[in-house]
């Protein structure tokens, strides 16, 4: 295993819509490198296109903060069902080192996707797990916190953003 470096904004990378992952490709050693840099970081959620993969996959771990570690890996994900319910709550991202943002987002999700295995899997989320799934899934599609801002919140949170040149990958 070994840590990526994470691509920030606004790498254009970070803006493209990611191909899923082919049935015959192999992504464990992408899995594994990509949860270690996540776990690093140290975040809760990494996706692929943040690393430089545009692809259809994402790992995360809304736990292992507060206890042990509980990865998911989520590949070609697809939220089937968004709540009508929906919270707004502070978002920091990898990609965008320094800025939070408050983002609106519904308060329960229902997705299906493949695990680490190629296994099917599907089930409903909400609270932490909701919000940090469809920020990643944002990732997949090309979309970042700051594409669910007003102007005026936009602005501010481009002016706060700072990103160190020597950084960039």
């Amino acid at each position: 295993m070994s840590l990526l470096p994470i691509v920030l904004w606004p790498d254009p990378r970070l803006s493209t819509i990611c191909r899923p992952v082919d049935a015959d490709e192999d992504v464990t050693t992408l899995i594994a490198d990509m949860l270690e840099t996540m776990y690093d970081a140290p975040g809760r959620g990494l996706a692929a296109p943040q690393v430089g993969v545009l692809k259809r996959l994402f790992v995360m771990d809304v736990d292992w903060k507060d206890g042990a570690r509980n990865p998911v890996v989520m590949m070609n994900p697809q939220i089937l069902w968004r709540a009508e319910e929906t919270a707004v709550g502070e978002e920091g991202c990898l990609s965008i080192p320094g800025v939070s943002t408050e983002v609106s987002r519904p308060t329960r999700v229902h997705v299906r996707w493949l695990d680490a295995e190629r296994q099917p899997c599907e089930q409903e989320f909400d609270g932490f797990a909701a919000r940090c799934i469809q920020h990643e899934y944002d990732h997949l599609d090309g979309r970042v916190t700051f594409d669910h801002l007003s102007p005026q919140a936009r602005a501010a949170a481009d002016a706060q953003y700072q990103p160190d040149e020597d950084t960039r990958s």
